[in-house]
């Protein structure tokens, strides 16, 4: 009996290019693929690196050998990789093998790579299987998913989004502005659209570390009550606001906002929610905070929207490693759920330029304080969030995802909207 020969690893990854590699691949085996003189490479370490790419063709099994510390890159800063992902997406054109050639690069690498590798701690159940944590979006699996991303470590997110511990994105009012100056534009924006005044009542829901309502009761004197699913995030929100002496004017409960059931506010914002609330419920959601609003109050919802309306589930790295269930659609979809809820909207503006730039941000941050980082919540995870954060910055640049605000108000029974001719922000 003869022996099958092996493949090495770097012709295989030849066979399947159209273009070849922009960057420098090596193997385990020895063996390369690439031009010598890259700048940036990658280097898969392991056999079980080798299991994940062949069991998880694309994105998620580029993810688990990156985040199994089975696949490194080299040349580029784990915290920031934006320069090899923009190299891959730019110059890497991969060839469908017709199936008899497929079998043959397969048998060649080793048929027992076929066989699943667990996968990385960070990665979370496939949709299918979410179904025994409740129905998708319901408030017990909501509840499950949303601390899985945020209650990660708040001295990891304080290393990564900096002093304003906001995760969303920011309003960069000059090219030189800080992400901490851009952050603060973000919050006075929202502030400004909302026509806050003091002694007025604010909704934040999704409140995240209470960014909002800290800015909107120190700077406008407003009553503001955040909400959030994340207990970490209540509880860090919680001490800034006593730090503060905020503690007359600022509230944030550990809370669903579909629990929320105080009317009368003059003002709701909802700055990064929409992500995780899904399309069917749209309807409910809108109705809602639409609900808690007094007549003549205004809504001010921002989130990251894509670049049409068309269905379209998130792709399988993000919804296993980021963002479990989110969903994502076209800012005209979120303008026609808000009217048929009964809300008028007033304005709508596209920010996608000012989030790949606080994405920017936020990898340098990760870069920088990358050591903390690691000690913090582990190498698998940070390696993941310099990716995720990465890959970001790219679909934001390219018009892929949008970041949209749309601004509605709750008019009186008559008509009336109490807003302006014309906005005055």
């Amino acid at each position: 009996m003869t022996s099958t020969r092996r493949m090495p690893i770097g012709d295989a990854v030849d066979r399947l290019m159209r273009d070849g590699l922009p960057v420098r691949f090596t193997a385990y085996d020895g063996s390369s693929a690439g031009p010598p003189d890259a700048e940036i490479g990658l280097h898969l370490r392991t056999e079980r690196g080798l299991a994940h790419l062949m069991t998880a063709p694309g994105d998620l099994g580029l993810a688990r050998a990156y985040a199994s510390g089975d696949l490194d890159v080299t040349g580029v800063h784990p915290g920031d990789p934006y320069d090899l992902l923009v190299l891959l997406k730019d110059h890497t054109r991969f060839r469908v093998p017709p199936p008899s050639e497929a079998f043959a690069i397969a048998r060649g690498l080793g048929l027992t790579h076929l066989r699943p590798p667990p996968p990385p701690p960070q990665e979370h159940l496939p949709r299918w299987r979410r179904v025994v944590e409740g129905l998708r979006h319901s408030m017990t699996r909501d509840a499950e998913v949303i601390a899985r991303h945020y209650d990660v470590s708040n001295r990891f997110y304080e290393r990564v989004l900096g002093p304003s511990m906001a995760y969303t994105c920011a309003l960069y009012p000059t090219a030189e502005a800080t992400l901490e100056e851009a952050q603060a534009a973000k919050f006075d924006l929202v502030c400004r659209k909302l026509a806050l005044r003091p002694g007025q009542r604010l909704l934040d829901v999704g409140c995240g570390w209470g960014g909002m309502v800290r800015h909107a009761a120190r700077e406008y004197g407003v009553r503001a009550l955040g909400v959030t699913l994340s207990l970490e995030q209540a509880q860090w929100a919680k001490e800034a606001i006593d730090r503060e002496g905020l503690g007359d004017l600022a509230e944030v409960r550990h809370l669903d906002y579909r629990d929320v059931l105080e009317t009368g506010f003059d003002a709701v914002s909802s700055i990064g929610l929409l992500e995780h609330v899904g399309v069917r419920n749209y309807p409910a959601y809108f109705a809602h905070l639409r609900d808690r609003l007094r007549p003549g109050g205004r809504l001010l919802n921002h989130c990251i929207t894509r670049n049409h309306n068309k269905r379209q589930e998130t792709g399988a790295f993000i919804d296993r490693y980021v963002f479990p269930d989110g969903e994502l659609t076209g800012s005209g979809t979120i303008v026609s759920a808000a009217q048929d809820a009964g809300l008028e909207v007033q304005h709508t503006e596209n920010l996608r330029v000012h989030y790949a730039r606080t994405l920017a941000d936020w990898n340098r941050n990760l870069a920088t304080h990358w050591d903390e980082c690691v000690a913090e919540v582990g190498e698998g995870t940070a390696r993941v969030w310099g990716i995720y954060m990465a890959g970001s910055r790219v679909g934001f640049e390219r018009d892929e995802v949008e970041l949209h605000h749309v601004l509605a108000t709750r008019n009186q029974d008559d008509g009336r909207s109490s807003f302006p001719m014309r906005p005055d922000w």
